[in-house]
């Protein structure tokens, strides 16, 4: 009877053995796929914070995580914001004093605000001081912000304009402490009746009081002279008015990298150098 003679020492891998190979690392892919995708729909979000309408909490250059489990899923929360089904499953409403990533009523691009009103409430800016249901918000002074001016950045006024010890032109803003009923806290800032208005029709200093409806928020960035938020009427690529529950996207959770501009790619050096380190794993 005869035999089939083993292979050679040395010899080259039979075809099976090689389509074996190339199907493992196929369905890898696919699966790698897929747990990214279930990844980014069920559990986080990434976010780069593109302006200034956020500081003194969030600084432009600032990368984070938002969580999309806290408050339901809704077409929002899906990749590419696909159409699939209306509202929120589970029905979930943030809490005031939450900052979330929500997409804006008309041209559906991602924004990041404060939630100031749910609904019932009625949110008011008389004088630069923020009143909820008729009453004030309680509005500290404290330590101003120093921020690094970004390579081709400027000041919101040149009054905030100073350099450094190292020459570095830094901007120094006047900071707030602001603290909703209930005790929730957090830093604003606020440049004063002079600096209020940057050119925009309506004064965000000085506002009518506005009702929030059911299933609408009202949206406040913490640089409050520098924010298009639910004080403006929505326009694409302006402001949102009231924001539907069910564009909210997630709740911003923690810093994963932040980069003050200076990096040049041609420079691989400097993409370390210019990371703010001291920002990475901060929770907001």
């Amino acid at each position: 009877m005869s035999q089939t003679a083993p292979a050679a020492p040395g010899a080259p891998a039979t075809q099976p053995a090689e389509k074996k190979e190339e199907g493992s690392f196929l369905w890898f892919l696919i699966k790698l796929v897929v747990v990214v995708l279930l990844f980014r729909t069920l559990v986080f979000t990434s976010f780069s914070i593109p302006s200034e309408s956020m500081m003194p909490r969030l600084l432009e250059g600032d990368f984070l995580f938002a969580a999309k489990w806290p408050y339901g899923y809704s077409r929002a929360s899906l990749p590419l914001d696909v159409d699939l089904f209306d509202g929120r499953v589970p029905d979930g409403m943030p809490e005031r004093g939450d900052v979330v990533v929500f997409k804006h009523p008309l041209d559906r691009t991602d924004y990041i605000k404060r939630v100031i009103g749910l609904p019932g409430d009625q949110v008011q800016m008389i004088a630069g001081v923020l009143h909820l249901n008729g009453e004030p918000v309680g509005k500290d002074r404290i330590g101003d912000l120093l921020v690094r001016v970004r390579p081709q950045g400027r000041c919101a006024a040149q009054r905030f304009a100073e350099r450094a010890g190292d020459g570095t032109l830094t901007c120094r803003y006047p900071q707030y402490r602001e603290t909703l009923p209930g005790g929730r806290s957090y830093a604003v800032l606020d440049f004063g009746p002079a600096g209020g208005n940057n050119g925009y029709a309506i004064d965000p200093d000085n506002t009518p009081p506005v009702l929030v409806p059911a299933g609408r928020l009202f949206m406040m960035g913490d640089n409050r002279d520098n924010s298009q938020d639910s004080r403006f009427p929505a326009e694409p690529g302006g402001g949102v008015a009231l924001v539907p529950v069910e564009n909210v996207v997630g709740r911003a959770s923690f810093l994963f990298f932040s980069t003050d501009g200076t990096a040049e790619w041609v420079k691989p050096w400097t993409w370390f150098s210019a990371a703010r380190w001291q920002r990475l794993g901060t929770a907001i």
